[in-house]
């Protein structure tokens, strides 16, 4: 979290959220290194869809181009790496030593708070920071406040996903989350729309769908490919059937 929000300052916003949107392939990586996983294919092609389709949407929904700076795309490709790093951590502790949710909260982000604080003493912005919340007391500890409830709300929602289901399907959860915000703001906020989302929202779908077909039918990537061909055979023999049909004038 830290490193994701200190690239805010080499990187702007958009380019931020499309590294961010690329979330699901360093953690389908992570799975297979640490929890020794074995992911097919669709899998794979599922993330990589859902990665582009929200890219693709996050580049229709702003108007600043993005801005790449080597420190910034540096800290942001470490802060992915943390992520995946430790959501399949957090799920094999969970289902090796059977860990409660508050547990996990509990000592994930109690060692943060020790390195994010000792970061501040280091660099010097801890005094400062004191300052800042002292002088507006409501919008940093009455926000805060609220910020961080809606957090453990959120951190409590995802955590039971990756005991019921597994990492993979919680970061798939929320990484549709951020083409559902897009699509909602539609409804609150007046902006022009663009063929873009469209096609967008569609490769996000089709990310879904092929995650879930994965899921359900244990297929190799020489069967998906059988599959495949034998779908656009079939499409083209129907195809040569109907222009063979004769055609009475009445």
């Amino acid at each position: 979290m830290a490193l994701s929000n200190s690239s805010l300052g080499y990187l702007n916003y958009p380019t931020q959220v499309i590294f961010k949107c690329c979330k699901l392939i360093p953690v389908l990586i992570g799975g297979i290194v640490i929890q020794r996983k074995a992911y097919g294919c669709l899998d794979f092609s599922a993330a990589i869809l859902m990665s582009l389709g929200l890219t693709w949407f996050t580049l229709a929904d702003v108007q600043v181009s993005p801005r790449f700076h080597p420190v910034g795309i540096a800290m942001i490709s470490l802060a992915l790496l943390c992520d995946a790093l430790m959501g399949n951590i957090q799920e094999k502790f969970m289902k090796r030593y059977q860990a409660i949710n508050s547990e996990i909260v509990l000592y994930s982000y109690s060692i943060g708070v020790l390195y994010i604080g000792a970061a501040l003493v280091i660099t010097g912005q801890l005094l400062p920071a004191i300052h800042i919340c002292s002088k507006y007391p409501t919008e940093t500890y009455g926000y805060g406040f609220l910020f961080s409830l809606a957090g453990y709300c959120g951190v409590n929602v995802v955590l039971t996903l990756v005991r019921t289901c597994d990492v993979f399907t919680a970061v798939t959860v929320t990484t549709f989350r951020k083409a559902l915000t897009i699509g909602l703001s539609f409804f609150f906020f007046e902006k022009p729309f663009t063929i873009q989302y469209l096609w967008s929202g569609i490769l996000v779908l089709i990310g879904i769908y092929v995650n879930y077909y994965g899921k359900t039918h244990k297929l190799t990537f020489r069967e998906v490919v059988v599959q495949l061909l034998s779908g656009i055979i079939r499409l083209g023999r129907a195809g040569r059937k109907k222009k063979n049909e004769p055609v009475f004038i009445q």
